[in-house]
């Protein structure tokens, strides 16, 4: 092998790479009942994880899209439920409303009262983060336990988020808490199965802040 063969970048630029990828997500996902909206925060989901299993298993209440939209303009905070989460949210299309993107996980008062609780500092930073967020929108790509605390916390009438997007990955209680997002009456969209992730929770996000801007 030859290690002194020049290299030679693509010359391709990034917004061409983007949308020859989405033409190429198009053709090879085919029919969908997804709307044109759905449809948007799907494309970037595969586009994202290169997983069409996952994106057609994406589930959208019906005001999902609109209340995400909403609440981005509105100024609402987005609460990321880890700092994967957050570092992957495009900010500017949320602070150019009046919102910013937040995580409490690490906070040193949900970290002490976890401990003192004997519980998850995910659970804790919900608990937190309900007081400072009040109708804004909860991007949950990592921890069920933070999931299954929002559902909760809506059950019993304590917060109501302007939008979820539940798509936790992982084994345990993963796909379980899913499920019960989605049978509450409440803007959300989340995922069948163990399938999920930070990038994923992303690509949602960002895929409806791109709607909010236009």
């Amino acid at each position: 092998m030859d290690f002194h063969t020049e290299f030679k970048p693509l010359t391709i630029q990034p917004q061409e790479i983007e949308q020859k990828s989405f033409e190429m997500i198009t053709e090879e996902l085919g029919e969908h009942s997804f709307t044109t909206e759905q449809y948007a925060v799907v494309q970037r989901v595969i586009h994202a994880s290169a997983d069409f299993e996952l994106g057609r298993s994406l589930v959208f209440h019906p005001d999902a899209i609109q209340a995400g939209i909403q609440a981005i303009r509105s100024g609402k905070t987005v609460v990321a439920d880890v700092q994967m989460v957050q570092v992957g949210i495009s900010k500017g299309r949320i602070e150019q409303f009046g919102g910013e993107v937040k995580v409490y996980i690490s906070d040193p008062d949900v970290m002490a009262e976890a401990k003192r609780l004997n519980t998850t500092r995910a659970i804790v930073s919900v608990r937190k983060a309900i007081l400072e967020a009040e109708g804004g929108i909860f991007a949950i790509g990592n921890a069920p336990t933070a999931l299954l605390e929002l559902i909760r916390l809506v059950k019993e009438g304590v917060t109501k988020p302007g939008l979820v997007i539940g798509v936790p990955v992982g084994f345990v209680s993963a796909a379980e808490s899913k499920e019960e997002l989605a049978k509450l009456d409440i803007p959300f969209i989340t995922n069948i199965g163990r399938k999920g992730g930070s990038a994923v929770a992303v690509a949602a996000l960002n895929a409806i802040s791109l709607l909010a801007e236009r």
